[in-house]
Parts: C-alpha cells; structure tokens; sequence
C-alpha cells in the first residue's frame, strides 16, 4: 500500500532528524576525540563529519539548524562559549556547502563540498579570532594546526558516507525526509 505522508509528518521528522543530528554533532565535537590545540581554546573533533552529514540528509533549513545547534552546544559543553557565536554563524556555512538532492550521499557536489566547507571552517575561525584578539597577524599562527580539522573531518565524512551509502540509507530515508 503506498501513502502519502502528509506534509506536516514531512516537517515533524526533518525536525526530528535535525534534533538527532544536532545531539550528535554536539557530542561527536565536545567528547569524541576532543583534541584541544593551540593556546586559543580551539580543537580538533569529528563532529564536522556530522555536519557534512547533516547537509547531505537533511533540507538545508534543517541542515544548517542541525550545525548551528549541535555545534554551539558543542562549544558550551566542552568549555569554550567564547567561540559559540563564531559556530553558529560558521557550522550553517558548512552545512550550506553540501546538497541532500542526489541519490547519494556521495555525489560529486557533496565530494566538493567537503574541501569547500573546510575553506569556510578555517578562514571563519581566522577572521572569529581576528576580532577576539584584535589582531589580523596573529590568528595566522593557528592556522597549521587549524587545517588538520578540515582534513580529519572531510576523512572521517567519506568513510562515514561511504559505508551508508553501500548500506542504502539515503534510499531508505527518501519517503522518509
């Protein structure tokens, strides 16, 4: 029997599904292999991975909500609010690179998207940090070590996309979402 889901349900369980992948942004960021780097309270995480995720799923309002409250929630569990209005404008940006449209996770855009959105995650936090610490030249310092974020991130999203998509989620999802 084939139903159609009324468009309501459609909005309850994108914003369920958002509210799961926020829950699990914020974890994977705050606890998951919470590495902190630099003497300016950042750190390296897998979290991003989620938000790639997220994007990849979920319609981009849902998507970028996802990041912008998984990832803020992030930075207030782990101890560094002062990055907090930084996340929720940088990780919708993230978020906003990738496309849920294809019948993969892993399409061309979305391949794309992965070294785009770690463009937006290192000069976002270039220029957040710039402001901090009222210094253009300084923030250059954490660059380096800001770069293994992306990669990391970007790594972690293909063997994570990949498996479900050899898995079949996103065919499974589409009535779904």
């Amino acid at each position: 029997m084939n139903r159609t889901i009324p468009r309501q349900d459609h909005t309850l369980r994108r914003m369920t599904a958002g509210a799961m992948l926020a829950a699990v942004i914020a974890l994977t960021t705050a606890y998951l292999f919470h590495i902190p780097v630099g003497g300016n309270g950042g750190y390296i995480h897998i979290g991003d991975a989620f938000v790639y995720l997220a994007g990849s799923l979920l319609p981009t309002p849902y998507a970028c909500a996802a990041a912008a409250l998984g990832g803020g929630l992030a930075d207030l569990l782990s101890g560094s609010p002062i990055w907090l209005p930084a996340t929720v404008l940088i990780k919708p940006l993230n978020a906003l690179c990738f496309t849920c449209r294809g019948e993969r996770l892993l399409c061309r855009r979305n391949l794309a998207a992965s070294a785009a959105s770690g463009l937006v995650t290192i000069g976002g936090y270039y220029l957040a940090e710039a402001l901090l610490v009222g210094s253009w030249v300084a923030p250059l310092a954490a660059i380096p070590s800001g770069l293994l974020q992306p990669v990391g991130s970007c790594a972690a999203y293909l063997l994570l996309a990949g498996a479900l998509d050899r898995a079949g989620l996103k065919k499974r999802l589409s009535p779904l979402l």
